[in-house]
């Protein structure tokens, strides 16, 4: 157990963390690494056990504290992608040659015209609060492109614009999931789907997929878990991590189902919409017949305009439960930055589906992609499922697992390969059990073809080191 004591006279002058046992490996969130890592240029990151309290001594008295945080917050894992993004960032700042393949981020600048009318706002002192939902200009423009991309019709009083679409998927989840329900959630998923669903106090319900079926839900599947505690089902197309994307056949199918449970919502994740392979089309939920009044849909201007750093996202559905969301904004973060909502309105006037500007980046994420599918197809005992948007890879490598590693170990599951990519190839990537499929390791392509070149020259050579221990 760590116990933090701070010793004083008259004020605080030192403070100090003391473990017992300290730990062999440095671990950030649920992830661990190599510690020689860290203690490279005087970087060190340890954790011991949970402390229960804190011993405060000031003068010549003693003081318990109570440290326990709440159950909601205890149920809640933290999100491995972010720290593995952060773990190797501090790997990279430390001199480390890491090559970083963790995080959902496109490499690309924002376009110049968004970028000068975030600029523009701020020389025009456009910089107070704006409406708790957004301005009027940037929630008309996001009904405009829904309209004309989408096919779904939606009134500004109907849209809530957040800092960013993970802040509005969980506004979504706490507005309408009370203690007890369930969301239905496929796997893979994005890691932070059944976490939120935690701190809305409803209960996670995964539904496995499969590689052979390109990681798409089966309707079967999907009515034999239904019940009358289904408040929530998730649908992510094109998805993170896989890149699936849903045709509209299978979604009609679905659709047909969700009608026949009236409390269940569907709570449609379409922020990767533009970032799309053809022949693959992109269907909006709420477009398909009885399905706007049952659906929540969630998009942002982070992945297909290369604005992570803005902040921005919205949600669109039936007014009831948008004003919901909009009470829960207004209690907490209120309205997203004023600067990223005029950047918002620029990009949505880039044209259909943003234009040439986003164009160009889905053929450089198209180009990477097919080589990254031809490299490691190349490799036995390798399964993948060719994305068909996004920018992520998906690949099982579970044919690795059981091989001894010299100098490390045995590879066990996806977190070990993972750890063992990162000391040996130098390559940071997500185990799959982060996504709800330990099989997998995910690669975001997110970077220039040369990067990603690299880093397949450096995994290629650590997997030469392991003889695959499941036969193929």
């Amino acid at each position: 157990m760590a116990a933090t004591s701070l010793q004083t006279s008259n004020t605080f002058t030192a403070a100090r963390v003391q473990f017992k046992n300290p730990p062999q490996k440095a671990s950030l969130g649920s992830v661990s690494f190599p510690s020689h890592y860290l203690h490279k240029k005087g970087l060190v990151v340890e954790s011991g056990k949970r402390a229960h309290a804190v011993t405060v001594m000031a003068s010549s008295s003693e003081m318990q504290v109570d440290v326990s945080l709440s159950p909601r917050v205890n149920s809640v894992k933290p999100s491995k992608t972010v720290a593995i993004t952060d773990q190797a960032t501090a790997l990279a700042q430390a001199g480390v040659p890491v090559i970083r393949l963790a995080a959902g981020e496109p490499d690309f600048d924002t376009p110049a015209v968004i970028a000068e009318a975030g600029i523009n706002a701020i020389r025009e002192g456009f910089t107070r609060y704006t409406p708790n939902a957004g301005t009027m200009e940037i929630r008309s423009a996001i009904c405009h492109k829904l309209k004309e991309e989408n096919g779904i019709s939606y009134t500004p009083d109907q849209i809530l614009v957040s800092n960013g679409a993970k802040q509005s998927i969980l506004q979504a989840m706490i507005a309408v999931c009370s203690p007890g329900d369930e969301v239905i959630i496929p796997a893979p998923f994005w890691v932070s789907y059944p976490e939120i669903a935690r701190l809305a106090d409803a209960t996670p319900v995964i539904l496995p997929t499969k590689i052979s079926e390109n990681f798409l839900l089966d309707p079967k599947l999907l009515e034999s878990k239904l019940t009358e505690k289904s408040r929530l089902m998730i649908l992510c197309s094109p998805s993170n991590p896989t890149g699936s994307v849903y045709p509209k056949e299978l979604l009609e199918q679905i659709a047909k189902i969700v009608a026949k449970h009236p409390r269940l919502l569907v709570l449609s994740d379409e922020i990767y919409e533009h970032i799309i392979y053809a022949p693959a089309t992109h269907t909006s939920f709420a477009s398909l017949p009885g399905m706007w009044q049952r659906t929540l849909t969630v998009n942002g201007f982070s992945k297909a305009f290369a604005m992570t750093g803005w902040r921005l996202g919205y949600i669109a559905g039936p007014k009831h439960f948008v004003a919901a969301c909009n009470k829960i904004q207004s209690q907490s973060t209120s309205g997203a930055s004023s600067i990223s909502q005029k950047a918002g309105v620029a990009a949505l006037g880039l044209g259909y589906a943003g234009g040439e500007a986003v164009s160009t980046m889905v053929k450089a994420f198209r180009e990477r992609r097919d080589f990254l599918v031809k490299s490691f197809g190349e490799l036995d005992g390798v399964k993948i499922s060719e994305p068909q948007g996004a920018f992520y890879l998906f690949i099982d490598f579970s044919s690795y697992y059981g091989s001894e590693a010299e100098g490390f170990g045995k590879i066990k599951n996806s977190e070990s390969l993972c750890r063992y990519l990162l000391d040996k190839a130098q390559v940071a990537l997500v185990p799959g059990d982060a996504f709800g499929d330990d099989t997998c390791i995910r690669i975001a392509y997110a970077e220039s073809l040369t990067t990603l070149q690299a880093a397949v020259e450096r995994i290629k050579k650590a997997l030469v080191q392991l003889r695959p221990a499941v036969p193929v």
